[in-house]
């Protein structure tokens, strides 16, 4: 049976920007469903893989695959669509569109042209994973970890000293790799590792990043972490950086406690006290 459009007057032209399940397909709304019937073409990741989705709602609007390797090239033809008045939906394999995923460049693009964009709300495992997570509400979203170590261990020197929950995405295989960094890095805060959020193997994994243990074998599934803000902690401690306290270890045999403290103190307002009893401390324990 043909897909029969509604040609509603009240779905304006433009690209849509529409959220797919993260796993479970029932998370579709409603809203995504009938703008995804009326598009006149829709944009996806994987033609294989979005078919599912649409066979399941009986939609048979044109895919197009617009993925990272080619949605430079299908630029100017989308944009040519838009400038016609179609309605064209953008999606991705799972997700928000934009998040992680292709849309940037076409989105940029758009508002260059003055085309209408329009967001819909729906599936994010970002703001699902936050949701459960107990941590603070304000966060920030990292997305995937670099694939340079350099990038990487820059990254986190800012991270670690950001008071709030932090997002990041992460391949099965990458998983072990991590670890170390995280656990170096974000040692006294809590951690939420979910995998499979909404499908049957869903699993949600809570300890403190110390306790942090490597897994056996990569686990399968795409992944999502979530760090917790910093803990209160012993006030001699909490006013230095992790950066700081790094730099003191490697100083703390080569220079005198005075000279540390003095270093220290120049490149921030720590009170010089705690800095000296931070490497009294340490001191004493070497």
């Amino acid at each position: 049976m043909a897909n029969k459009k509604n040609h509603n007057k009240e779905i304006k032209k433009g690209l849509y920007l529409i959220p797919t399940p993260i796993g479970n397909l029932g998370d579709i709304t409603f809203r995504a469903v009938e703008i995804l019937k009326n598009s006149d073409c829709i944009l996806c990741e994987d033609t294989r893989i979005s078919r599912n989705l649409l066979d399941k709602f009986d939609i048979k609007s044109k895919l197009i695959s617009n993925h990272k390797f080619n949605e430079k090239k299908n630029l100017s033809y989308v944009i040519d669509l838009l400038k016609k008045d179609h309605l064209i939906s953008l999606i991705s394999d799972a997700g928000t569109p934009g998040i992680s995923d292709p849309g940037t460049v076409l989105v940029k693009e758009c508002a260059k042209e003055n085309i209408n964009i329009f967001p819909l709300p729906g599936p994010s495992s970002v703001t699902s994973a936050v949701s459960i997570s107990g941590f603070s509400e304000k966060y920030l979203f990292y997305g995937f970890f670099p694939e340079k170590e350099k990038t990487l261990k820059e990254d986190f020197e800012i991270l670690s000293n950001i008071n709030t929950s932090i997002v990041f995405f992460i391949s099965p295989k990458k998983i072990n790799k991590i670890i170390p960094s995280i656990k170096n890095n974000f040692s006294g805060r809590n951690i939420l590792i979910c995998r499979e959020m909404s499908k049957f193997y869903e699993e949600y994994i809570r300890c403190k990043v110390d306790e942090l243990k490597i897994f056996d074998k990569n686990p399968k599934g795409e992944i999502t972490i979530v760090i917790s803000e910093k803990e209160h902690i012993k006030k001699n401690d909490s006013f230095l950086r992790e950066s700081d306290k790094r730099n003191i270890y490697k100083m703390i045999d080569k220079l005198s406690i005075k000279e540390i403290t003095d270093l220290i103190s120049q490149n921030n307002k720590v009170p010089k006290k705690i800095i000296y009893n931070y490497c009294l401390k340490l001191k004493n324990e070497k």
